[in-house]
């Protein structure tokens, strides 16, 4: 059997590609370099080239994953009708649509969450929250503004996290509750 010649120009992308389809199909606890390696077709030292470990590689995919959370986020915050309650949507759709990413983002104990880049992207998917929450119904008060702010993250966050744990009914039914929640 010939040997593979290395043909990988962009290899850090290939390497974030497959970490995050193996992610989505089989779960963090699947997820390892060498799994990554495999699906890319490298040697199984090819990552830590470019992220050092394993921790290295999920916080640069969790920094990616709040990038993309962030215009999302943002896109529903433009979107016509009431903001808060189309940021609630959103975030419930990044959950429902990329659930091995979602977790990941909040599973801090795998990432490294003193890396500046990591650091940047989540303050950013996070200002628009604080954004809309500033002009919201939620009063003048910015203290009364900051709790409702949190308040609607947690409700929202809590739903999304017992919706992918399976704790939440199934279609349409999911809708209905998440519909009633924001209102």
């Amino acid at each position: 059997m010939p040997a593979r010649p290395y043909h990988h120009g962009a290899l850090r992308a290939a390497l974030l590609e497959a970490a995050e389809q193996i992610l989505e199909r089989d779960g963090l606890d699947q997820l390892s370099l060498r799994a990554i390696s495999r699906a890319v077709g490298v040697s199984h030292a090819a990552p830590a080239h470019h992220f050092g470990d394993l921790r290295g590689l999920l916080t640069v995919l969790a920094t990616l994953g709040f990038r993309r959370f962030a215009i999302s986020l943002e896109a529903a915050a433009t979107s016509a009708g009431d903001p808060l309650r189309a940021l609630g949507r959103a975030y419930v759709q990044f959950a429902r649509t990329q659930p091995g990413l979602f977790l990941l983002m909040f599973h801090h104990k795998v990432l490294a969450g003193d890396d500046a880049d990591f650091q940047q992207a989540t303050a950013e998917a996070f200002a628009t929250l604080s954004r809309v929450a500033a002009v919201s119904p939620l009063g003048t008060d910015t203290a009364v503004r900051g709790r409702g702010a949190l308040a609607s993250w947690c409700l929202v966050h809590g739903f999304c996290m017992l919706m992918l744990d399976g704790r939440l009914p199934s279609q349409p039914g999911l809708d209905l509750l998440l519909e009633e929640l924001l209102a």
